[in-house]
């Protein structure tokens, strides 16, 4: 789904005007050759569970929640993708490592 743009305009006087929406086009989703994914453990602003985090996908939120469905279900675990970062509950990162080296994406390891 596509977002919407007003061009900059806050109001107007005129009674008769109508917004003109401009449409913002939805990126394209790379080959995972092509993603630069990074995989690392987080447990800020979490009560102290530790999580995994995948962020840097290209593409649309489709694609990305297919991922993120596809990461899970391998891993066992729940989750969420939003804000274009895949969450997996747990310290699971070896495992999501090894998921998307069979997949052929590419990827590093960040953080600790």
């Amino acid at each position: 789904m596509a977002k919407k743009n007003l061009k900059g305009i806050v109001y107007s006087t005129n009674s008769n005007f109508q917004f003109q929406y401009e449409e913002e086009p939805e990126k394209e989703t790379l080959l995972p050759g092509k993603q630069d994914l990074r995989v690392r453990r987080d447990s800020k602003h979490r009560g102290g569970k530790m999580v995994t985090l995948i962020t840097g996908f290209q593409g649309t939120e489709e694609d990305m929640e297919v991922l993120a469905r596809k990461l899970k279900t391998q891993c066992g675990t729940g989750g969420s993708c939003k804000d274009g970062e895949i969450v997996i509950q747990g310290d699971v990162r070896e495992k999501i490592c090894e998921i998307l080296t069979k997949d052929g994406y590419k990827f590093k390891k960040a953080g600790g």
